[in-house]
């Protein structure tokens, strides 16, 4: 199954019929929040791996109850899948192949979490507590 044709946030802002969009580093995610209803795919750019805003979009998208496609796209390291599927992404699009086997490994790296995160895995504390 292919993606939607995905739209920038300003053709959405603009009127764009679209359930895919793309967000900038310098885009505000929280202008997609009155259209999450018709969104199954916000790609967040990462055009380099030291640049974090796309960290701040998927949380703030993820709080704000978006439940679709959350992809990182762009200089996406293998190091950084653990924080980025904390932060909420689902789907990654690195302009470099990664090695599922190391992608696999690298997600299973740490069992235990040590603070709430969009993920909702429980941390560890709380997992101690019984919470």
């Amino acid at each position: 199954m292919s993606d939607p044709q995905i739209a920038t946030l300003a053709e959405l802002l603009a009127g764009a019929n679209s359930s895919a969009v793309r967000i900038e580093p310098g885009d505000d995610a929280r202008a997609l929040l009155p259209h999450l209803g018709q969104l199954t795919l916000v790609e967040v750019t990462f055009p380099k791996f030291r640049d974090g805003r796309g960290y701040s979009s998927a949380r703030i998208l993820r709080e704000a109850g978006f439940t679709g496609t959350l992809r990182a796209a762009g200089d996406v390291l293998v190091d950084q899948l653990g924080f980025m599927v904390r932060a909420g992404f689902d789907d990654f699009a690195p302009d470099v192949p990664l090695d599922p086997a190391v992608v696999e490994r690298t997600l299973a790296r740490y069992p235990f979490v040590y603070q709430k995160a969009a993920d909702a895995r429980a941390p560890a504390w709380a997992l101690r507590e019984g919470a």
